[in-house]
């Protein structure tokens, strides 16, 4: 849902948060399983495939590029690869809706193309800085065009790059994998150094699609020229989504709940650190790998949680999951303090401003920072007051503030949720079977 399209919500206390699911499919891993899949020799399956807008988006882009994607059942899709070079030139404009993550990885893998595309998005996404992407592909040699560093992307045609030592100037898996992409087009070796390692999911799925490339934490590097084999991917469950349910089964009392097939890359899991050092009750069951990435079931009760010092080195590794994190701190004894987190003012909203204001209204005291806040919790037992509050178009603080909504005094509006579509599809159905509160709010 975008555009003129608008759901709002009413959260209120429901039941113990109990029961056995599973989450989507990562956001993240899906968007890459297509992308590789359409520019490798022959056919791949993907399985486990994220049924949300955004990466709905990416494979629409990928068709009007040439490809044929095929969705035999939800969750599944048949990509009929074109090679490295099969790409073909759209038309019209490539609309990305709210993608970030597919509007940066599609700039990299569209800045070697012999053809032009433009990248267009929302109204959200058209606001969002694409600057620190396309200076290293400049350096590459592509061409692309913005409105001072935002959206839409006009990306000219080039036929060669060449290769770069890049060292990202922050932490962001999707800067780094835009390089990536880029390189598969590029003579000679690209390098990308980080200073805080970020997730490696598109490192570990070039290795699986066949490409020789070399990575460890804070660094990876390919040769242009190699091409790519068709395989099948299964895409584990999306650890983003599951934080929602993690930290909603940690604060609401009675509450032992068993999320299957979970992705728990250690690049991603930064917020699994953090809540167990707040004292939360989690535990890994059957460890195994799905896709090539590593997997678990998680099985979480409550627990009394207490403030922590969020550790900056966790930070790249959470950075999607600090509005619950916000909400986990909310219910916790003492104070909760964030920092080296400023990237969460230029996600789909500024995710800071966004959560101190909507939790003040709710009675919490939050200091915020330029580059963090601290959360004064309202203890174990403390209660939210019930109020509205605006989500920004947020999906993620749309999800957040349902949680919180489960230890509040009375009902909680939460105003503009419609793009919760983009990343967890039956958010509300789900919730709702596991004890949630929450159901969408009358048509006016």
């Amino acid at each position: 849902m975008s555009g003129a399209e608008r759901l709002d919500w009413i959260a209120a206390p429901g039941r113990p948060v109990r029961g056995e699911i599973r989450v989507p499919g990562d956001k993240s891993i899906s968007h890459r399983a297509v992308m590789l899949a359409a520019i490798a020799d022959g056919v791949s399956r993907v399985g486990g495939f994220l049924e949300g807008e955004d990466t709905r988006a990416t494979t629409a882009i990928l068709g009007r590029l040439g490809v044929r994607i095929e969705a035999p059942s939800a969750g599944e899709r048949v990509v009929q690869g074109v090679g490295l070079h099969g790409l073909r030139e759209s038309a019209q404009p490539l609309d990305c809706g709210n993608a970030g993550t597919g509007m940066r990885l599609l700039c990299g893998l569209l800045a070697g193309q012999g053809f032009e595309s433009t990248l267009v998005g929302d109204a959200s996404l058209s606001k969002r800085p694409m600057g620190r992407v396309i200076e290293p592909l400049t350096r590459m040699g592509a061409s692309i065009r913005s409105s001072n560093g935002l959206p839409p992307l006009r990306i000219q045609a080039k036929n060669n790059l060449h290769s770069i030592d890049f060292e990202t100037p922050v932490a962001s898996a999707q800067l780094k994998s835009a390089v990536l992409l880029a390189g598969l087009y590029a003579v000679g070796t690209t390098r990308v150094r980080e200073r805080q390692p970020t997730r490696d999911y598109t490192e570990s799925m070039l290795a699986a699609f066949g490409w020789p490339i070399r990575y460890q934490p804070g660094e990876a590097e390919l040769e242009g020229g190699h091409r790519l084999r068709a395989t099948d991917i299964a895409v584990p469950g999306d650890f983003s989504s599951a934080a929602f349910l993690l930290v909603a089964a940690s604060v609401v009392p009675g509450s032992d709940l068993l999320i299957r097939d979970v992705g728990i890359n250690p690049r991603r899991t930064g917020l699994l650190a953090a809540l167990r050092a707040m004292g939360a009750d989690i535990v890994e069951e059957n460890p195994r790998r799905l896709g090539g990435e590593p997997a678990a079931d998680l099985r979480v009760r409550h627990a009394p949680l207490h403030g922590i010092d969020v550790p900056p080195a966790l930070v790249p590794d959470m950075i999607d999951e600090f509005p619950v994190l916000f909400v986990a701190a909310t219910f916790a004894e003492g104070t909760t303090t964030v920092r080296d987190a400023a990237e969460l003012r230029v996600k789909e909203s500024d995710r800071l401003a966004g959560m101190a204001s909507a939790l003040r209204t709710l009675g919490v005291a939050v200091d915020e920072s330029p580059d963090g806040a601290a959360i004064h919790g309202l203890g174990t037992k403390g209660r939210l007051r019930g109020g509205r509050i605006d989500s920004l178009g947020d999906h993620r603080l749309a999800m957040a503030f349902a949680v919180a909504a489960q230890r509040a005094d009375g009902e909680v509006a939460i105003d503009d949720c419609a793009n919760v579509a983009t990343s967890f599809p039956g958010f509300i159905e789900l919730a709702a079977a596991v004890g949630i509160g929450l159901e969408p709010a009358p048509t006016p």
